[in-house]
């Protein structure tokens, strides 16, 4: 098992049983105590867990990382002002993809009042926001559903979304630097969010400042996929120059830095 999947691993594993053992993970991946004791420095830097002696508890990070719900309500006021922004974007006749996940979301709530929308999600509680509005089409893409994560993946998602065109496409991730890209914690997730981003003509990034410059446990997509990045703060001059100088506009406002 390479080394991404097993941190992957010892997360659920936390999730499940609070805490653990280095000789219980030892055991579990036939590696050495070295070898673990590796990924839990790791991982505890991320702030996913807390190193004890002879193994690790997990932090309240690792709550939020399997469950949209208990994600719903993690930074609320800083999603709230990036989908406020993002939703200055949308123009009536738009075909938008949204991708899933709970920044998303809450995009939907902002969007009700736009005519002859059409949108592309694999995300039900996007679709279950949005269904009762005549004024906006919905097409779900269908696939593997995972209830946790309330969205469809798999292979039948991506070959669906590769047969449709957006002009514009909401997404979200992780983590993302100028020198690793796009990056996700959740590889099924980050495949359906490079095919939408693939398949529209200009490509939103909806993500809050802890985020930026900074990498998760699987590298998805280079930066030059997205056209605009839309977090909740200004970050600083130098880091928007370098964004600029990629070809990406950072908003923070109503107004481009």
């Amino acid at each position: 098992m390479v080394q991404e999947s097993r941190k992957k691993e010892i997360l659920k594993i936390l999730d499940e049983h609070e805490s653990l053992s280095v000789q219980e993970l030892e055991y579990r991946f036939k590696v050495s105590q070295m070898t673990i004791r590796r990924d839990l420095t790791d991982l505890e830097t991320q702030g996913y867990l807390i190193r004890k002696y002879g193994g690790a508890v997990k932090s309240e990070a690792v709550d939020s990382l399997f469950s949209f719900n208990k994600r719903l309500e993690e930074n609320g006021r800083q999603k709230e002002k990036i989908c406020r922004i993002a939703s200055s974007f949308i123009e009536d006749d738009d075909v938008i993809f949204i991708d899933c996940g709970t920044t998303l979301f809450r995009l939907s709530h902002y969007i009700q009042n736009k005519t002859r929308l059409r949108v592309i999600t694999n995300s039900l509680p996007v679709v279950s926001e949005l269904i009762n509005y005549s004024n906006i089409n919905i097409t779900f893409i269908g696939g593997d559903v995972v209830g946790d994560r309330k969205a469809s993946y798999g292979d039948t998602a991506e070959r669906l979304i590769g047969e449709y065109h957006a002009d514009k496409a909401f997404i979200g991730a992780d983590g993302v630097s100028l020198s690793k890209g796009l990056s996700s914690y959740d590889e099924k997730e980050a495949r359906i969010t490079r095919k939408m981003a693939e398949n529209a003509d200009k490509v939103f990034l909806l993500c809050d400042s802890s985020k930026i410059e900074k990498n998760s446990f699987y590298r998805f997509a280079p930066v030059s996929l997205i056209n605009v990045l839309i977090t909740e703060r200004k970050i600083s001059g130098e880091e928007t120059s370098r964004y600029r100088d990629n070809d990406i506009s950072i908003i923070t406002n109503t107004e481009e830095e």
